[in-house]
Order: structure tokens, then C-alpha cells, then sequence
């Protein structure tokens, strides 16, 4: 044995007894317990894919006061349900970060939707009947604007005289889907002034008849500004309708943050009024454009904007250039001519002598630079601009963007990471459509079409890839878009060969290029873009799991609950409440 005493029951009862007094006596002395803090939601059974770093799993998220309180298994958030606490159960269904939306025009999306929508019609037929209708019944409206004529109608050349033989008095402009192209009729060609004798702007084309040389109706690029100047601007009000109507489709389908994509002051203004009163229920990063005319004397006007445009969910931090066109319409920057008309290579909107010393003083102001950039040249022009950049600034957090890099020179691949440059894909695009069969492989050639979206290649340098839309352009739903970036094929085509089968990516890569990723093009992955205790509680509910089904059946499942800073934006329905 050794020295120790070892206790007695008595003994240890009266120790016991003791501990209890001066306990007693400390709750005398001191104030009753805080109260516990229940949760306000609590989603449970579900399939919740974090997209943490390391991608992990779990069943259970509590949300308190718009943040992620709790994440882990079903055993464990007892302590967060309270009284008057939501128990939501999600019955395995999905439960993800909120979709961020890398590249959209909210507002022109929405204020299109008001008038004159050709979205979706494929045929001259179905387009003239809608302006028809649409004439018929405004017929108080000066203008008959709209959009989304596909360029696959009429050779992407669309003659006025079919909109003159629907509307003949009044002028009609309606946008290509891509927003580089419009098609008006002959009253809006007089109002504008166009005639045979004009002249092609710089960087744009009128479109001509080969005999007569007499405009047909189809305007590209800079030349569409001879007829948009013309119509009256839309109000402050048309401008705030329209981002109701945009947020309310980006809720819809689970998007909580975005990157506005090209901007003016009225656009401004109508984001401000909202975030102000609590209704943009998108965190937002407005991206002012430039333009190449009169950049200059836009920057400082940009610093004032930046410092006079920014809220609780709004910042006007970014600046958006076109450095080019489309491929479809012959007006992307190419390294070498398209095969269709000799020496034609398309064209850049800031050649490298403008582009480069405005990015080393963009840079330098500290504003992020969001490039539009389709054809190799372009793409090739941004970095080198970028690079430049960095050389006569030094190195910073910049998180500058390319945006659709559509065509690489395949050198250019491994830039995105050494540059820090993020990779901003519109994956809806990357299938073998209309304007890819018809339009874009006749005329670049099997050889440059390989590198067609390569996102595969681009993702495998480490490069950070993320995810838009380009809304209106295209669909909105972020799960439309990474299908078509798993499969390679189009909605409607089921299982098959994919197209470019090099650059099929996998789901995890695309889920994490609308949240966390997009998080990052925004700088506020430490707030949101994934589900982990402290960050905004900033989630959509899906109706599946979408590692559990079949690929080309990803499109087809449903947003149930979006939710921005633990309050809903959109609600389908959800699940059982208990």
C-alpha cells in the first residue's frame, strides 16, 4: 500500500454537502445565467454540401442573426432549437451556398422584359408575330424595342424589310441575344440617318446589300449607336423597375451575389435607391464601363463613383472594357483571319499602345478590371495589358477577370495562374449549338476550334475558374449552365459524346465557380460562398442532390429556398416544417 488516505464514504458525503453550500452561496451572489441562444432557422436531414476547403459534408446548418451559427450532423444542434426557433427538414434534399453570378446585366435583363421579349423564338416568322403583338398592343409607344433575335435567322443578317412589312410607322430596334448586333427597320434607319453614303463608324459595320450597297437592317458593334442615341433614354423609374424584375429572377434561381457587368450612373443611381432601402437582395459589385472614345476623362469620374456608390450590399469597386467583339458577327480580335473574307481578323477595341497604359493606371487607382475577351487576340491583348500592369505596379490583390474566353491561342492557357488573372466562364456557351456548328467552327476551322472553352485546360493550371451567366444573353439559372459544362452537350440532348471531350469538367469544380470562387471575383469569400460557422447565412435549398443523379439531369432540378443573410428572397416549397 501506499501512503495515500483513501476517503470514506461519510467523508465523501460531507465534502459533497460542502461543495453544495458554497455553490448555494455563489448563486446568491451572482446574476442568473444567461439565457441559451436558439437558432432562428434550422435546416436538418439534408444533403448540405459545403464547399469548404475541404469540401466536406454534413447533415445539419443553424442560422442566427444572418449568420451560420451551427454546421455538422443531425445528434448535435439539440442546443440550437429553441421555442420560436424554424426547424426546417430538407428530407435529403440539397442545401447549398448561395449561386454568385460572375457576369450579368440585371438591369438590361430586367428592363427587357417589359418590352418587346423575342427571347427564345427561333424563327423570322415567330419574331415578326411577337413585334406584331407587341405593337398592337402599345400602340402609344414611340419605339418598339426589344431583344434576343438569335443570330442563326436570316445568316445573322436580318433584313429591314421583314420588320417593315409588321410595323411600318413606327421605328423598331431589337438587340441580337448577344448584345453586339441589332436589327431595325426602315423608319428607324431614316431617324438615324443612315443611308448608302454613310460611312462605317470606327469599330463598327453597317450591313449592305453586295449590289446596291443600301443598308439592310443589321447594324454591328459601334455602328448599333447610330440608332440607340436616337431613342429617348429610359427614366430613373424604368431604370429601378428593371432591377426589381432582375432580382427577382436572379432569387429565383438561387443567386445571392453577382457582378453587374457593365454600368452607367443611371444604373447606379437605381442600385443605390434599393440598397438603401433594404431591397437589393443581391450583394453587388458594380463594374463602371469604359468607354474608348473618351476613357480619360471617365476615370476620375469613376474614383467619385466608387466612393459615392457604396452601401451595405453595394460596391462599385470594378471597371468593365470591351476589348472586343463576337465571333458569330466576324468582330472578335483573331491572331489570324477568319477563313471566310481574306485578311479579315475582326478588330480590338483599345489597341495594346491605349489598353496598356489604361490598365497601369486603373491598377494603380486600385480598381479591379473585369475584360470582355472572345478571340485569341483579345485574350492575348488583356493579359499582356495585365501583365504590364503588374510590372510597373507591383504585385497586388488585384483579382482582375477575363470574361468568356471563348478562343485561346493555347500559349495563352497558363497565364490565368501566373498572372493571378481569374478565369470567367460562361459554361451555358460550351456546347455544340447553332452558333457554334453553323456560325463559329465553319469559319475559324477544325485546328483553332479545339480550344473552344477550354475550361478543363484553363482549371488544370491551377488558374481560379469562375462562373456567369451573361443574363440576358443567355439563361440565368446557374444550373443550366454546369450541366452543360459536365457534359459538354446541350440541355435537351441527353446522355452522349460530349463536344471537345478534352475540356468536360467535373461537378465539384462548377459548383464551387458559382460560390466560392464567385465569392472570391467579389472579395468576399470571407463572408459567404461557402457554409461554415460565422460566414452570412447565404444558402439555396435545391429539390435533389446533385451528385446523385445523372448528369444531363441537372437542369432539371429546382430551387426550393434562397436565402441572403438568413432572411428568404425567394420560397417555393421547401420542405416539412416541425
Amino acid at each position: 500500500m501506499t501512503g495515500f488516505n483513501i476517503p470514506t464514504v461519510t467523508h465523501i458525503i460531507a465534502l459533497l454537502l460542502v461543495g453544495a453550500g458554497l455553490a448555494m452561496a455563489q448563486s446568491s451572489q451572482e446574476p442568473d445565467a444567461a439565457e441559451p441562444e436558439f437558432a432562428d432557422t434550422v435546416f436538418r436531414n439534408g444533403a448540405v454540401y459545403t464547399v469548404d476547403a475541404a469540401r466536406s459534408w454534413a447533415e445539419t446548418v443553424a442560422v442566427r442573426g444572418g449568420r451560420i451559427a451551427y454546421v455538422g450532423s443531425d445528434s448535435g444542434v439539440a442546443s440550437w432549437i429553441g421555442p420560436a426557433t424554424r426547424s426546417i427538414d430538407l428530407q435529403g434534399k440539397m442545401l447549398l451556398p448561395g449561386f454568385h453570378d460572375s457576369h450579368v446585366h440585371l438591369i438590361g435583363g430586367g428592363i427587357e422584359l417589359s418590352e418587346c421579349d423575342i427571347n427564345g423564338l427561333i424563327t423570322v416568322d415567330q419574331i415578326l408575330a411577337a413585334v406584331k403583338r407587341y405593337s398592337d398592343l402599345y400602340p402609344e409607344r414611340k419605339w418598339i424595342q426589344g431583344g434576343g433575335w438569335p443570330l442563326t435567322v436570316e445568316e445573322g443578317n436580318p433584313h429591314k424589310s421583314l420588320l417593315d412589312n409588321v410595323v411600318s410607322d413606327r421605328p423598331v430596334m431589337l438587340d441580337a441575344f448577344d448584345g453586339h448586333s441589332i436589327w431595325v427597320n426602315s423608319k428607324a434607319l431614316e431617324i438615324a440617318g443612315i443611308t448608302k453614303e454613310t460611312v462605317d463608324p470606327v469599330r463598327g459595320r453597317i450591313e449592305r446589300d453586295p449590289k446596291t450597297g443600301e443598308p439592310t437592317g443589321t447594324l454591328r458593334e459601334a455602328a448599333c449607336r447610330l440608332v440607340v442615341n436616337k431613342i429617348p433614354p429610359y427614366t430613373h423609374q424604368e431604370y429601378v423597375k428593371g432591377l426589381r424584375r432582375g432580382l427577382e429572377r436572379a432569387n429565383r434561381f438561387g443567386i445571392t451575389s453577382v457582378q453587374e457587368a457593365s454600368v452607367g450612373e443611371p444604373h447606379l443611381n437605381a442600385l443605390d435607391e434599393l440598397d438603401r432601402s433594404n431591397e437589393l437582395t443581391v450583394r453587388t459589385v458594380a463594374a463602371m464601363r469604359i468607354d474608348p472614345s473618351r476613357f480619360s476623362s471617365q476615370i476620375p469620374q469613376f474614383v467619385e463613383w466608387r466612393e459615392k456608390y457604396r452601401g451595405k450590399r453595394l460596391k462599385t469597386t470594378a471597371v468593365k472594357i470591351f476589348q472586343d467583339g463576337v465571333i458569330e458577327s466576324r468582330t472578335a480580335a483573331l491572331l489570324a483571319p477568319y477563313l471566310v473574307e481574306a485578311g479579315d481578323r475582326g478588330w480590338l477595341n483599345l489597341e495594346p499602345d491605349v489598353l496598356k497604359p489604361l490598365a497601369v493606371q486603373l491598377d494603380r487607382l486600385g480598381f479591379q478590371i473585369h475584360v470582355h475577351a472572345i478571340g485569341d487576340r483579345a485574350i492575348q491583348s488583356s493579359f499582356d495589358a495585365l501583365e504590364f500592369a503588374r510590372q510597373q505596379n507591383g504585385s497586388r490583390d488585384s483579382r482582375h477577370h477575363l470574361a468568356h474566353v471563348e478562343l485561346f491561342d493555347p500559349v495563352d492557357i497558363g497565364r490565368f495562374r501566373r498572372l493571378g488573372v481569374v478565369a470567367n466562364f460562361q459554361p451555358f456557351w460550351a456546347s455544340a449549338d447553332l452558333y457554334i456548328v453553323k456560325m463559329t467552327e465553319p469559319i475559324l476551322g477544325p485546328e483553332r476550334s479545339r480550344w473552344l472553352y477550354p475550361i478543363h485546360s484553363v482549371a488544370n493550371t491551377g488558374a481560379v475558374i469562375a462562373c456567369g451567366s451573361d443574363w440576358p444573353v443567355s439563361s440565368i439559372n446557374p444550373l443550366d449552365a454546369i450541366q452543360i459544362a459536365v457534359t459538354r452537350r446541350g440541355l435537351k440532348e441527353g446522355p452522349g459524346a460530349p463536344w471537345i471531350s478534352e475540356e468536360v469538367v467535373d461537378l465539384p469544380l462548377m459548383i464551387a465557380g458559382y460560390t466560392i470562387n464567385g465569392a472570391y471575383v467579389n472579395f468576399l469569400e470571407q463572408e459567404t460562398g461557402s457554409i461554415e460557422v460565422g460566414k452570412s447565412a447565404d444558402l439555396v435549398v435545391l429539390d435533389r442532390n446533385l451528385f446523385e443523379i445523372p448528369r444531363h439531369e441537372i437542369h432539371n432540378a429546382k430551387v426550393l429556398l434562397t436565402m441572403l443573410e438568413g432572411r428568404e428572397v425567394y420560397s417555393s416549397s421547401v420542405a416539412t416544417e416541425k
